[in-house]
């Protein structure tokens, strides 16, 4: 788990944050906070998808909340909204504990060993990775000023114009 950063950077000189856009991330297995096992594989491919790196210990998570829940309102139905609570300060209780205190709408999975940290390349929480219908990055970013919906909105168009033909 060392090689996830507990404090974002800024990365703007560098286009590559995370997972390359265009590539699929391999296939993971998760846990649900209950402790039952959950393929990425469940959701990735079959919808766009929206991968959010995170900690209750997170401020810069806590910024991102409110751009993450308009996006998951207006998205919702056509995108899956997946947040990877990764195993760094924090238990699956304290997630737990911290959901029951401050409920958020969007599924959480418990990252315990590491696989979707590395699957996706996160280089910090607050990381998030886009994914199309078909399991393709469309967009990653790190930090609280990223423009969640025009990202989803890349992978819901992908999906809109693939149906079209």
């Amino acid at each position: 788990m060392g090689l996830l950063l507990l404090v974002p950077v800024l990365l703007h000189a560098q286009d590559v944050i995370g997972i390359p856009v265009g590539e699929t991330p391999p296939a993971v297995t998760l846990e649900s906070l209950t402790g039952d096992s959950v393929p990425l594989s469940q959701w990735i491919g079959k919808k766009p998808v929206i991968v959010e790196f995170w900690a209750t210990w997170c401020p810069i998570c806590a910024e991102l909340l409110p751009r993450m829940e308009t996006a998951q309102r207006k998205y919702g139905d056509r995108a899956a909204f997946l947040v990877v609570a990764v195993a760094v300060n924090q238990s699956k209780s304290t997630v737990r504990r911290h959901l029951e205190r401050n409920p958020m709408p969007f599924t959480f999975l418990w990252d315990g060993n590491g696989a979707a940290v590395r699957a996706f390349q996160a280089p910090s929480t607050s990381y998030i990775a886009v994914l199309d219908a078909k399991g393709k990055v469309v967009y990653t970013g790190v930090g609280a000023d990223q423009n969640i919906e025009a990202a989803i909105e890349r992978a819901v168009g992908a999906a809109r114009a693939a149906k079209s033909h």
